[in-house]
């Protein structure tokens, strides 16, 4: 147990992080539904904001040293348009800082396919890369087109070859669904062909349309033609049951994988533990304190020279904690349990929340367990409305 103290509605756990999110914002191109913070690669700086996060790694770990990682995430963008010296630099730099590795500690890095040749994916394993997630999205090139992806089939094939012949053997991929022109057939040979590589983690999400993209504009102007959302809804039980009868497990809402394979460090995220946030944009959450950095490639390598590159850090109140910790626990599978919540806030998650808990019980959607609660078959249909009962519940009161 950590020390603790409760003051004015904050919450103080000192602890030692022992997963690292790393943001790499280069991409070959935009993806027309990405509101993530990413930036075109031509004429980029990319080894001055190298240099940079190992600048930002080195005064993090000064401020907050770290407990033995057992995470590493690297994503963006996208790490892999690195040039292989550049990627090498980079391995190395991590290694550098965050040296006491688990002994089965999961390093991940987001991949294009397209982007990952041997050269490179054998610089990542030399480097530690044990985990390699690859941006797939869909198995009809037709719609890979549409939504702006430059990678075709082909290519994924490829990727996956070469990760393996450089000596990776924990792979998963990214699916959506939800596609503009997507059917649900199309849908099921996406699942037929991502299944036939036997892979052991799988991510399907559905597509959301965010602000400040392509796909954004296209759907004020009514000219996105998303599926029907019985057909969505369709899609989403069709994975479901194709995942479950493949030998995968459902572990999160958009999560399936072997036994043993879950995503170590998402599940960081889940059960709203703390890990460093690194790289510009990048956000992060340690004592309860959450921070964002400041967001331009330039202006990030620049405040590196000053300092930490911070845009902004604030403490999180309990009463928000406490719904984080609920809106996010209950995205896995196995629930949010009483015991991590009360070793959290010294405080009985059916005292805090007695009202959402008894009203989404009784409205089918969520289930008791003998740790705390879970999504019901139902409540995983119906998560966000679950979700929702929990966001200012304690916080707008």
């Amino acid at each position: 147990m950590h020390a603790q103290e409760v003051d004015n509605n904050r919450l103080t756990i000192k602890s030692k992080p022992q997963a690292v999110y790393l943001h790499i914002p280069f991409c070959t191109n935009k993806c027309f539904y990405c509101d993530f913070n990413s930036y075109v690669l031509k004429n980029q700086p990319v080894m001055d904001y190298l240099v940079a996060l190992d600048r930002e790694m080195e005064l993090t770990v000064a401020a907050n040293p770290p407990g033995q990682i057992k995470s590493i995430f690297v994503g963006g963008g996208t790490p892999t348009v690195l040039k292989p010296n550049e990627m090498e630099f980079f391995l190395k730099s991590v290694k550098k800082h965050f040296p006491d590795w688990a002994e089965d500690m999961e390093f991940s890095m987001e991949a294009n396919p397209g982007t990952t040749d041997l050269e490179k994916l054998s610089v990542m394993r030399a480097g530690g890369v044990n985990r390699v997630s690859f941006g797939v999205q869909a198995f009809q090139n037709e719609l890979l087109s549409d939504i702006g992806r430059i990678h075709d089939t082909d290519d994924v094939y490829q990727s996956l070859e070469n990760a393996r012949k450089a000596g990776f053997d924990n792979m998963s991929i990214d699916l959506m669904f939800g596609l503009p022109n997507q059917t649900v057939e199309m849908l099921n040979e996406s699942i037929t062909k991502a299944l036939a590589l036997d892979l052991p983690h799988y991510s399907i999400y559905s597509l959301k349309v965010e602000e400040n993209t392509l796909f954004h504009t296209m759907f004020k102007k009514n000219q996105l033609p998303l599926p029907h959302e019985d057909d969505e809804l369709q899609m989403y039980l069709l994975l479901m049951e194709r995942m479950k009868q493949a030998g995968y497990e459902q572990y999160e809402i958009s999560n399936f994988a072997k036994p043993g394979k879950y995503s170590r460090h998402n599940m960081t995220y889940w059960l709203n533990e703390d890990y460093y946030g690194l790289g510009a944009g990048a956000h992060g959450y340690m004592d309860h304190q959450r921070h964002m950095n400041i967001k331009g490639v330039n202006p990030y390598i620049q405040a590196t020279r000053e300092g930490l590159p911070r845009l902004e850090s604030f403490p999180i109140p309990r009463d928000e904690a406490m719904e984080d910790f609920m809106m996010v626990g209950l995205r896995v599978m196995q629930g949010v349990s009483r015991a991590h919540f009360k070793e959290q806030f010294e405080l009985s998650m059916d005292d805090v929340f007695a009202k959402p808990l008894n009203k989404m019980l009784a409205a089918g959607l969520l289930e008791e367990t003998e740790t705390g609660y879970r999504l019901s078959d139902k409540g995983v249909l119906f998560g966000n409305e679950v979700f929702g009962e929990f966001i200012g519940y304690l916080t707008v009161k």
